[in-house]
């Protein structure tokens, strides 16, 4: 049940169902998800643990807030693993059948953003990344990434609807796409660079005028 409650506090963090800064005690917790405090507290001090909530006496939990630094760590980690699994992609030249995927996310992409539907947006675009490292064939650069990206997602979905609307980063992935198609292994490392390393100075200046209006 520890195990459980641990899967569920966390992904409700992790996909901003529970924002930075909310609270709220064990015994509601344990009445929302059904079981007992017990495992309910067991969970939060694991979570405490990883940085996501701090555990107050007597008063539950509070999510804590995304650290700009922190991810400002992360997103220059992902950026260098990301662009690694490019080069190994465009330098085995893919072809159509295993680009499809990546070319179906970008689709997708578009589509969402015509729609106004920023959610399946945010999916199509994670799709994508993980197709993408996938493609490398290299599972322990796969697993790396995974270390990171459920922080990863809990800024992203944080920000998706703060910042502009991400026709920049539909229009990127696209380029991307055809640089790899291309074999052009310089432009396509370039390419993806660029666009993490502009997400990336969007979401932070999100997260650090968060940070200012908690002061």
């Amino acid at each position: 049940m520890a195990d459980q409650a641990y899967a569920e506090l966390r992904r409700r963090i992790l996909d901003n169902v529970f924002a930075p800064g909310y609270q709220a005690l064990e015994q509601e917790l344990a009445l929302a998800l059904g079981m007992s405090r017990t495992p309910i507290h067991e969970a939060l001090i694991c979570l405490q643990r990883e940085g996501l909530v701090e555990v107050i006496p007597r008063r539950g939990m509070r999510v804590l807030p995304v650290s700009p630094a922190d991810m400002r760590e992360i997103y220059e980690v992902l950026t260098a693993l990301e662009c690694m699994a490019v080069e190994i992609v465009a330098r085995r030249g893919p072809g159509a059948e295993e680009l499809l995927p990546l070319d179906r996310a970008t689709q997708d992409m578009a589509e969402a953003l015509d729609a106004d539907d920023l959610d399946a947006w945010a999916r199509a675009d994670e799709r994508f990344h993980e197709q993408l490292v996938l493609l490398s064939h290299n599972r322990q650069l796969h697993q790396t990434v995974l270390n990171y990206w459920d922080r990863a997602h809990r800024a992203r979905m944080f920000t998706l609807k703060l910042r502009p609307k991400p026709v920049n980063s539909t229009k990127e992935h696209f380029a991307l796409v055809e640089r790899l198609r291309a074999g052009d292994i310089e432009g396509a490392v370039r390419e993806n660079r660029a666009h993490r390393e502009r997400a990336s100075r969007e979401l932070l200046a999100i997260f650090e005028r968060f940070r200012l209006q908690q002061v």
